[in-house]
This record gives structure tokens, C-alpha cells and sequence, in this order.
């Protein structure tokens, strides 16, 4: 095996990549939706937005890969950063540099990869946009400018996030050692720990907008038959899934985290009641729109919400046991469904 080269500028170029505020960061559903497009357009099993770290490659998005990072030494996508160009090998067991490295030997058993770099403003390689598949194969001229079109989108994505708000309140919030803490290897959401973080800062965000902290508490319905019928395995691409429809439904700016098990947590700033149920019964929607697809199973799933406002002068931590009271509701009163916790009485 061949381990790849370190770039010349390498200092350089993490300190562009620290820069940008990407890595530990939660998995983006505008990203998702992309890697999933590429991986149709292309026919392979996996596509990754692949960022290089000191001694790891970190995955901002995938689908088709259950990690979420592996060591430098060992990665591709190293190799790739090298050049401006796609880097493309059709056979690994044909390759000398490739056929003993344990990304080949091992799951996900590589056969054919290709990888474009994803270049900075400044010209630094972050990382890449890359497929790859277990069986051998090849691109075409055709094939091969769709990639870099594709990386080009994914670029020009995150260098609009590099410069948002959001991203901003983000680097001034939270370090890297802390934001690896509170994220759940999994689904790749903030954890418990993001929950009890955000909480409070997003009630304060609220009040100073003029806005109210809303609440959306939900549980996957039946989950246990999913795991029991199907295995964990099964269960925890589920789970991915179910992380990936609720992030989508929701806006930008509102926080999606995985609370444990099969609960998810959502904190929203919204206008009044009217507005957070219109976002919960998208929520709702989201999953049972269709059916999750994982090889040849198609899984019909729901999801029970409870919603609450917080009231006047109510602490934060209130707000988020009435939603989860509602949510109790939601599931006595036949699940798949939202219910709004009962308003506060401010006598």
C-alpha cells in the first residue's frame, strides 16, 4: 500500500481548512440531497463529501458508508487533494498503490474510485467530492465533467456556509474539541449534550428577534419492530435516514438533534403556534412521504410529534417536557400525528 504524500503547502492548507468552520460540524441536508443525486446519476454505492484533516478523513456528507471518518494514512481522498484534476482509479486490484490498503481488503471493499478536489477561494484543496463502488469501472469524457461540475456546486455551497450567519455564531460558540462532543456519530446531529447547549441560546436568539423558542419533540413510531424484525444494523440506517427527512423539512437556521434512541429534537424561533405546526406537520409528512429504501427492504415509517410554545417567562428546560408530554399525547391518540401542548396559564 502506498500512503499518500503530504501536499507541499500542508500547513497552509489545514489552517484554510480550519478556517472554514466544516469539520465536527452536523450533517447539512443540502449536501445530503446532492451526494445522494451524484450516487443515482452515477450508479455506485458511495458518495462522500470527504474533508482532509490532520490525520483523518472526515465525512461532511455521505450516503452509502455507516463511518463517518477514517485515518489519512489510508484514504484516497489524500491522494486526490494532490491534484486539481479528478483522480480516478477503475480497478484497485489492478493498482499497486491500492490493492493491499484496508479500505480494499476490508469493508467497504473498494474497487473503483473517483474523486474531484474540492478547492478553497484561496486554492487550497479542503477535501473532495468522491464515489466509488465495489465493483471495477470507468468514466467517460461526458461522466467526468459531470463530476466536476458536481464538486464545483458542492465548492460554491460551502463557500456561501463559510461566509453565513449561521456560521459565524457557530465559530464564536463553540470549539472543535467542543462541537466532537456534542455530535452524534450516528446520525451525525448534535447530541444531548448539543440539546442542553442550544436550548437556552436559542430561547435568547428568540427574545431578541421578537420571536418565541418553539419546541418539536418526536419519536419514531414501532421503532423497536424495525430493530427486532431486522436487526440493528437495519435499525441505525434507519435512524440515519430518519435524521436526514427531518433536517430537510425543517429551515437552516432551526436545530436538529438526536436526544437518543429514536427521539429527535427540533428548536425553532417562530412567529406563533401557526407556524411551528405547519413545521411539525412537515416533519411528519417527511416520514411517511415514502418508504425507506435500504437494499432490497422498503420500510413504511411514522413519526409521532409533540409540539410546544414556550410561554411567558417559562424556563427553556419547561418548554421542552410539555413537547415532550405532547409527544406521549400524540402516541395515545394512535400515533403518526402531531399534538400541541396545552398553553400555560400566565395567572
Amino acid at each position: 500500500m502506498l500512503s499518500p504524500e503530504m501536499p507541499c503547502d500542508e500547513a497552509l492548507r489545514q489552517q484554510t481548512l480550519d478556517d472554514q468552520e466544516l469539520l465536527d460540524t452536523p450533517a447539512d441536508p443540502y449536501l445530503d440531497t446532492l451526494v445522494r443525486v451524484v450516487r443515482d446519476v452515477f450508479a455506485v454505492r458511495t458518495v462522500l463529501v470527504s474533508l482532509i484533516d490532520h490525520d483523518r478523513q472526515w465525512f461532511k456528507s455521505r450516503i452509502g458508508l455507516e463511518l463517518n471518518e477514517t485515518p489519512r494514512t489510508i484514504s484516497f481522498c489524500a491522494h486526490a487533494i494532490l491534484g486539481t484534476q479528478p483522480f480516478i482509479v477503475e480497478d484497485t486490484h489492478n493498482d499497486l498503490r491500492f490493492h493491499d490498503n484496508p479500505l480494499v481488503i476490508n469493508t467497504p471493499h473498494i474497487r473503483f474510485y473517483a474523486g474531484q478536489p474540492l478547492l478553497s477561494e484561496e486554492g487550497q484543496a479542503l477535501g473532495t467530492l468522491c464515489l466509488f463502488d465495489p465493483r471495477p469501472g470507468r468514466l467517460n469524457e461526458q461522466q467526468v465533467r459531470l463530476l466536476i461540475d458536481m464538486a464545483t456546486l458542492v465548492e460554491g455551497y460551502l463557500k456561501l456556509r463559510h461566509v453565513s450567519a449561521q456560521t459565524v455564531q457557530l465559530r464564536a460558540a463553540l470549539s472543535r474539541e467542543q462541537r466532537k462532543v456534542m455530535l452524534d456519530p450516528l446520525t451525525q446531529l448534535w447530541n444531548r449534550a448539543g440539546l442542553n447547549h442550544f436550548l437556552p441560546r436559542q430561547q435568547e436568539q428568540a427574545a431578541d428577534l421578537g420571536l418565541q423558542l418553539g419546541v418539536l419533540f418526536c419519536d419514531l413510531d414501532y421503532f423497536k419492530k424495525v430493530n427486532d424484525n431486522h436487526g440493528h444494523a437495519i435499525g441505525d440506517q434507519v435512524l440515519w435516514e430518519a435524521a436526514r427527512r427531518i433536517s430537510a423539512a425543517v429551515r437552516p437556521q432551526d436545530v436538529v438533534t438526536r436526544s437518543g434512541g429514536e427521539e429527535f429534537v427540533v428548536l425553532l424561533q417562530v412567529h406563533d403556534q401557526h407556524e411551528l405546526l405547519q413545521i411539525a406537520e412537515r416533519v411528519r409528512g417527511a416520514l411517511n412521504k415514502e418508504p425507506v429504501a435500504i437494499d432490497e427492504l422498503q420500510l413504511n415509517l411514522t413519526i409521532s410529534v409533540g409540539a410546544a410554545l414556550r410561554g411567558p417567562q417559562e424556563a427553556p428546560t419547561a418548554t421542552l417536557n410539555r413537547a415532550d408530554q405532547a409527544l406521549y399525547q400524540a402516541k395515545g391518540n394512535g400515533r403518526n400525528r402531531v399534538e400541541l401542548a396545552s398553553c400555560i396559564s400566565t395567572t
